[in-house]
């Protein structure tokens, strides 16, 4: 059972594209330069949040996208074709079909696909969330090939971070698995949200061996030690508390003794997903922290 959620937390985790990457806004993983990248008319994107913005962008050029359970669950995508169901790989034949000028994908998750499609040859981007910044960038890019002013979409970013620093010093630590215990550090996506939330993540400079890039293994010791004042957990099966109160340490932690556990969603905190995932995860940290 243990190894299972692991494997799962992995198996929800790959779409981030962990591994290490130029930044957006320099180059894409092609190695051609986004400034260089055509305007695009018809647009398969591979990933949900790079489907959600060029929806936001302009809808009538979005042709294809992957099935995942965010976009099934809007009816904003409904009548979309997908090109692959949840984590596999998509369909060459149904990308191909679709006759796009333009394929977005994440670095390290659709690396093989993307590298096909350029001897077809099919224009690709190859982007890698995993900051504030890099969510900006991404969304100037598509705004650009898609002919689209991305100022009203990164204005909505904008108005989701706090006006005002955290309400008090707040010492914080994020778990999103139990076996191992895994933290984000300052180098990940909720280590960057945070940093932008001026919360004091306990994580954020601890550097050490783990399978995900931007997160940390931390030992039950070293949870206990650092004590946080607050401890958000993120839900990947539904029962994210449960899972952890059976730690030795669960009820030393001074979060635990004064009702600060908070149940974050894995969608918004740790992978963007979308833009209405990400907005919401900074409306639940801007009650948590007093910043709204």
């Amino acid at each position: 059972m243990k190894l299972l959620r692991f494997a799962l937390f992995l198996f929800l985790l790959a779409p981030l594209g962990c591994a290490e990457a130029p930044p957006l806004s320099s180059t894409s993983e092609t190695g051609a330069e986004v400034a260089d990248l055509p305007t695009a008319s018809r647009v398969v994107a591979l990933t949900s949040v790079s489907a959600d913005i060029a929806h936001h962008l302009d809808d009538s050029k979005l042709v294809g996208i992957s099935g995942s359970s965010l976009l099934n669950q809007d009816p904003d995508f409904e009548n979309l074709p997908r090109v692959s169901e949840g984590r596999t790989q998509p369909s060459l034949e149904t990308i191909v079909a679709l006759d796009p000028d333009l394929v977005i994908g994440a670095v390290g998750f659709h690396d093989q696909i993307l590298e096909t499609l350029q001897s077809v040859p099919i224009e690709t981007l190859s982007t890698e969330l995993d900051s504030w910044q890099s969510l900006e960038d991404l969304t100037r890019t598509i705004a650009a090939t898609l002919q689209m002013d991305p100022e009203p979409l990164l204005q909505s970013y904008q108005q989701c971070l706090p006006t005002q620093p955290v309400a008090e010093e707040t010492q914080t630590l994020v778990l999103v698995s139990r076996q191992p215990l895994l933290s984000p550090n300052k180098d990940s996506w909720a280590g960057d949200l945070l940093t932008r939330f001026q919360v004091d993540n306990l994580a954020a400079e601890l550097q050490g061996q783990s399978p995900i890039g931007g997160y940390v293994t931390l030992s039950p010791e070293k949870v206990l030690e650092a004590n946080p004042d607050i401890l958000l957990l993120v839900d990947v099966e539904g029962d994210a508390v449960e899972a952890f109160e059976s730690e030795p340490f669960w009820g030393d932690l001074k979060a635990v003794q004064t009702d600060q556990v908070y149940v974050m969603n894995y969608y918004g905190l740790i992978n963007p997903g979308s833009i209405e995932a990400i907005l919401e995860t900074c409306e639940q940290l801007q009650q948590i922290y007093g910043t709204d």
